[in-house]
């Protein structure tokens, strides 16, 4: 198996409420043959309050990641969190504009988010070979929220408002994708400070339509939504006087799951809605 270097960038989030992101990705990426190559002294990209504070900030702050990669390490960069993936392609389309020559950035590396490199047709042929336990009788749907994709002119997605990327992922670890029309919604973001009351109705519809159409978990690459998708779980069902169990899981705890790797119980704990008694039942543990 050849070995693929890449500069990785985990974001704030990753080593903070979004631990369990951080640690299968790493994992995962691991048995795939990636070496994640952590960006030297990496700095916070702003998300989600430098661009909405000061426009020089929020292209400097993830403008001076990128350079770090492409001077220090030459490597293509793989981010998790879509909201960090948003900035520093923000800051890439910036840079290149030649708006901003105070950075010496010449775009030679790629920017990439972690679903969309894993999801390169290479690295799922190698991550069939390494299922170990298929998730054949997990029913999900794919929840990409706004970030990842859009918008295209600054994510350069394809097919902004139908990703496909996580569902080629999970169906090669066996997992069954239902069809859904509201994988790009939005669940209200960091709206959740000021107005918790239009989240929990974002969240609620989310929750609804994915029962809708028979799913028994979200799947997302994304910590924002995942954060307001499992957190506010409980206050929607007291609120709505509700029951739902429906276990909110990023696309990699999926993979390392399948995968066979060792740690399951460990990032399982940190969700506020806890998935094992669906795991348990299914037999993936």
């Amino acid at each position: 198996m050849n070995k693929m270097r890449v500069a990785y960038y985990p974001g704030c989030t990753l080593e903070t409420t979004a631990k369990e992101f951080d640690i299968t990705s790493r994992s995962v990426c691991a048995q795939l043959g990636i070496e994640l190559v952590e960006i030297p002294d990496w700095n916070c990209c702003g998300a989600s309050s430098a661009h909405e504070t000061n426009d020089y900030l929020a292209i400097a702050l993830p403008a001076r990641n990128l350079v770090v990669a492409e001077q220090e390490l030459g490597l293509n960069v793989v981010i998790p969190c879509a909201a960090c993936f948003n900035r520093l392609k923000a800051a890439e389309k910036a840079l290149l504009s030649r708006t901003y020559t105070e950075f010496d950035y010449e775009g030679k590396i790629k920017v990439y988010d972690l679903l969309s490199f894993l999801a390169q047709p290479e690295y799922v042929k190698r991550l069939k070979k390494k299922v170990v336990t298929p998730l054949k009788e997990l029913k999900a749907v794919a929840y990409y929220g706004c970030l990842l994709c859009r918008p295209p002119e600054v994510t350069d997605h394809p097919q902004p408002e139908n990703p496909m990327e996580m569902e080629t992922v999970l169906k090669a670890i066996g997992v069954e994708c239902l069809p859904w029309s509201y994988k790009t919604d939005c669940c209200g973001a960091s709206l959740v400070v000021a107005r918790p009351d239009i989240v929990h109705q974002l969240v609620k519809r989310l929750y609804d339509r994915a029962l809708e159409v028979g799913a028994e978990c979200i799947v997302t690459a994304c910590p924002l939504c995942h954060a307001n998708l499992d957190m506010r779980q409980k206050e929607i069902n007291e609120k709505y006087h509700k029951h739902y169990y429906l276990p909110i899981f990023y696309f990699t705890e999926l993979m390392a799951l399948a995968m066979g790797i060792e740690g399951t119980e460990t990032w399982a704990k940190g969700h506020f809605v806890d998935p094992r008694p669906l795991l348990e039942e299914r037999k993936y543990l």
